[in-house]
């Protein structure tokens, strides 16, 4: 086009000065006064809280996560009464569900837990929760896999889930629920934290009071984001936004806020992540010449076959649509639904 080719230093750092220079997307649809809370097993934070007196501090938890969320540790076994240190507790399987029983005596502290956790959980979802880590292998805490032990043959099975954590996903099902072991695995951990500021842009939402305006406008910011996680589910929400008028708007917020819930649940996946960043290439493609076009192709495809981070392409997407005030695609919290720091997109 007859332009001289900027050096690739001085690109990189055009480039740079021009995301820095960008309000977050993310922060647009959150607020201060309604902070994203995470309730956590209190022995993950460092507290001394665990049958020993010591404790599981998770330093991902703790330095990272930590910087970004108000935190609401609960710790079951200490604050149902069971003290600190306190004799081993098991899970057993009974003929009318699960039993929590002191190994050695065999004593029954189910009751004991099952009152502790009505009352902890109502005042948890007065506060209002964005998510809830908890800690593996716990037989109140553990989300899965818990051991169960009294079983024909004597030995335990890893079928349980702990008691506490049982009554969170009954009274909380949409609730984002992660073990800070399965936080290890860069998808899981990435779907979890998009779950969680995503739960909290909805509660705001709500807080400054629903309209039917609000809510395309909601689902328009995040449309990208969703398809990441949940083609059908996409397609779903976007038949249900598409409803106003022909059901009372309460029924059309119910069924959106369920939805959106469940798209959350699924872990982006790399061939869904390639054919979003396709599709915000598209809106580009009038806008940009023939170079641009073709580095943004090549970090596509390089993303696809793993040769480098999500974030490139993403980067580069994000320079170009502010440079060419793009609004459609610079509104999309896909291009950062959580802040960089978080570094969630940098892994291969």
């Amino acid at each position: 086009d007859g332009r001289s080719a900027p050096s690739g230093r001085e690109a990189i750092g055009s480039m740079s000065r021009v995301i820095e220079e960008q309000a977050p997307v993310w922060q647009k649809w959150h607020d201060e006064e309604e902070p994203i809370r995470v309730g956590v097993s209190a022995c993950l934070l460092g507290a001394e809280v665990r049958f020993d007196g010591g404790h599981k501090r998770n330093r991902y938890v703790t330095d990272v996560l930590g910087e970004n969320v108000e935190w609401l540790p609960v710790c079951p076994e200490l604050e149902s009464g069971m003290g600190v240190p306190r004799p081993v507790i098991q899970l057993h399987g009974g003929e009318l569900g699960d039993e929590l029983k002191v190994r050695g005596d065999g004593r029954d502290v189910t009751a004991q837990m099952s009152g502790f956790t009505d009352g902890r959980l109502a005042e948890l979802v007065a506060t209002g929760l964005d998510g809830f880590i908890l800690k593996k292998d716990s037989p109140s805490c553990g989300m899965a896999r818990v051991r169960v032990y009294g079983q024909p043959g004597g030995q335990p099975v890893r079928t349980g889930v702990g008691l506490f954590a049982q009554g969170l996903m009954r009274e909380m099902p949409e609730l984002p629920l992660e073990e800070e072991g399965r936080l290890n695995d860069p998808a899981l951990r990435e779907r979890f934290v998009e779950a969680i500021f995503s739960r909290n842009r909805w509660r705001v939402l709500v807080r400054r009071g629903l309209t039917r305006k609000d809510l395309v406008a909601f689902h328009e910011a995040h449309k990208m984001l969703i398809r990441a996680h949940d083609e059908p589910g996409y397609r779903e929400l976007g038949r249900i936004v598409a409803s106003f008028g022909r059901e009372a708007d309460d029924e059309v917020y119910r069924r959106y806020a369920r939805g959106f819930a469940e798209a959350f649940r699924k872990p982006a996946t790399k061939a869904r992540h390639v054919n979003v960043l396709e599709h915000l290439f598209g809106h580009l493609k009038k806008k940009i010449g023939a170079r641009e076009k073709r580095e943004i192709a090549v970090a596509i495809e390089d993303y696809r076959w793993g040769r480098v981070p999500l974030v490139v392409p993403i980067a580069l997407l994000r320079f170009l649509v502010a440079a060419h005030e793009i609004e459609y695609v610079m509104g999309q919290l896909y291009l950062e639904p959580h802040p960089r720091e978080l570094m969630l997109r940098n892994h291969v």
